[in-house]
C-alpha cells in the first residue's frame, strides 16, 4: 500500500507536469518568435485572397445586381440551384466534365508514378537530369502557348503528325475539332504538361527509403522489379495515397485554362464542361448569381469526393490525410 507521502507526491507531480510543459512550450515559441512572424504575410494573403472573398458565396442564394451590392439585392433562396439542375445544358456539361476528369485520373495520375519508378532505375545521372528537365518545364508555360503548340502541332496542314499520316498515303486529320479525338487530346496534353512536376514529389518521397532495405535486398538476389514492388511501391505508398485523395477531390474540378484555349464549336458536345459553362454564364451573360450557384455545387461536391475517398483510404490502408 503506498504511504500518504508517495500519493502526495504523485498527485503533486501530476499537477505541476503540465504547468512545466506549458512553460517550457510558452519559451520556446517565444525564442522561435522570428519564425512566426514569417508567417504572417502567408496567413494574410489566405484571409484576404481565400477566406474573405467567401462572403461572396451569399449572392447563389440572391437575383444579384452589382449596383444594389450584396445587401441590396432581393434574396431568392433555393432557386437558382433549380434553375440549374433542371437546365437543359447541365447534364451534359456534368457528364462532360466526369468523362475527362476520370480519363485524366485513370490515365494521369499513375504515369508520374511510372516515370518516376523509371527514373529511380536510371543509373547515368546526365541522363536522368536531362529527363526531368525535358518533361517538367512543360508545367511553367502557361496554356495559352501550349494550346497554341497543341493546335500547331496537329494542324492537317502544317502539323508534323498529319505529315507523318500523309507521308504514308492517307488523309490529314483534323484531330482538334473531330469529336472522336479531342477528349484524348485533353488527357494527351495534360499529361504531358504535368508529369515531370508531379515526378519530382514521388521522386522526392524515394529519397527517404532506407539504402540498406536495397542492399539486404541485393544479398537475397532480388532483381529490379522484385525491389520496385517490394520496397520503393510501399515506401512512397502513403505520398501516393495523399496525391490520390487530391486527384479524387478534383474530379469534379475541370482544367479551365487547358481545355477553354482547346474548345472551338466543332466538338463543343464533348469538351463543354462545368468551368466553360459557368465562364459563358457567369462573365458572357453577366449571370452573377448563377454562375456562382455553379461554383458552390462543384466545390461541395469536391468536399464530399474528399471526404469520401480518405475514410475509404483509412479504412483500407494506414495511410490518409487526417
Amino acid at each position: 500500500m503506498e504511504s500518504n507521502a508517495l500519493i502526495a507526491a504523485r498527485e503533486m507531480k501530476e499537477h505541476v507536469q503540465p504547468q512545466v510543459n506549458k512553460e517550457r512550450a510558452i519559451k520556446l515559441y517565444w525564442k522561435q518568435k522570428y519564425f512566426f512572424f514569417m508567417l504572417i504575410p502567408v496567413i494574410a494573403y489566405y484571409l484576404i485572397f481565400h477566406y474573405a472573398p467567401l462572403y461572396g458565396i451569399v449572392i447563389a442564394f440572391q437575383n444579384y445586381y452589382p449596383l444594389k451590392g450584396v445587401s441590396g439585392s432581393e434574396w431568392v433562396g433555393l432557386e437558382h440551384f433549380k434553375e440549374l439542375f433542371t437546365g437543359l445544358y447541365f447534364l451534359p456539361v456534368l457528364k462532360n466534365t466526369l468523362i475527362i476528369s476520370t480519363y485524366k485520373l485513370i490515365f494521369g495520375f499513375p504515369a508520374p508514378i511510372i516515370l518516376c519508378l523509371i527514373l529511380n532505375e536510371v543509373r547515368l545521372v546526365f541522363f536522368k537530369k536531362a529527363v526531368q528537365t525535358i518533361t517538367y518545364l512543360p508545367h511553367f508555360i502557361s496554356w495559352v502557348i501550349l494550346g497554341g503548340i497543341v493546335i500547331e502541332f496537329l494542324s492537317p496542314t502544317r502539323g508534323l503528325i498529319n505529315a507523318i499520316i500523309m507521308e504514308f498515303g492517307h488523309k490529314p486529320i483534323l484531330f482538334v475539332t473531330d469529336e472522336a479525338y479531342f477528349r484524348s487530346i485533353l488527357v494527351l496534353s495534360s499529361i504531358w504538361k504535368e508529369v515531370g512536376w508531379s515526378t519530382i514529389i514521388y521522386l522526392a518521397a524515394i529519397t527517404s527509403v532506407d539504402p540498406e532495405l536495397y542492399d539486404a535486398a541485393d544479398m537475397d538476389g532480388a532483381g529490379r522489379l522484385r525491389k520496385i514492388w517490394s520496397i520503393t511501391m510501399p515506401s512512397i505508398m502513403p505520398v501516393v495515397t495523399i496525391m490520390f485523395i487530391f486527384a479524387v477531390g478534383g474530379i469534379i474540378n475541370d482544367d479551365f485554362d487547358q481545355i477553354y484555349n482547346l474548345l472551338n464549336a466543332s466538338v463543343l458536345s464533348v469538351g463543354d464542361v462545368i468551368s466553360t459553362y459557368t465562364y459563358q454564364i457567369g462573365l458572357v451573360k453577366g449571370d452573377y448569381s448563377f454562375a456562382t450557384t455553379v461554383g458552390l455545387f462543384k466545390n461541395i461536391i469536391a468536399f464530399i469526393l474528399i471526404l469520401l475517398t480518405n475514410y475509404v483510404a483509412k479504412k483500407t490502408n494506414d495511410y490518409s490525410l487526417w
